[in-house]
């Protein structure tokens, strides 16, 4: 069995985390995080912990579980997430015109984009 986990909370997350300006979010991003020590401030790492310790115990078990764990590598593509581009159910108030960051959609990935790169590592894992 192979599990892919990550934990994101993009939608909470402030611009000032990565080197940007606190009242903004991934609206106008147009680079990844580059530096590989960050974690978005919501990560848990006791939450992912946790994870990882019930799979160690799975596995002594006899149960084949091995993990593929996107988080960091999701947190970093504050750059991939549709922000304004996107499907609107209704058109922009003024307000959202005047603040786009006020409408920016950071919860959802473009695709092509992150989620196909999820999906490479995982054949690149099934295949190995």
């Amino acid at each position: 069995m192979i599990i892919i986990v990550g934990s994101s909370l993009s939608i909470l997350t402030r611009a000032s985390e990565w080197g940007g300006m606190s009242t903004m979010n991934c609206y106008g991003e147009t680079e990844p995080v580059m530096d590989d020590r960050f974690w978005e401030s919501q990560t848990d790492p006791k939450m992912l912990s946790i994870l990882e310790s019930s799979l160690h115990n799975l596995k002594e078990k006899g149960v084949n579980v091995q993990i593929i764990n996107i988080t960091q590598l999701t947190q970093c593509r504050k750059d991939a997430h549709p922000a304004l581009y996107r499907k609107h159910w209704r058109p922009l108030n003024d307000e959202q015109k005047k603040n786009p960051q006020l409408a920016s959609d950071c919860s959802h990935w473009c695709l092509p984009g992150v989620p196909d790169i999820w999906n490479e590592l995982l054949l690149a894992y099934i295949f190995r």
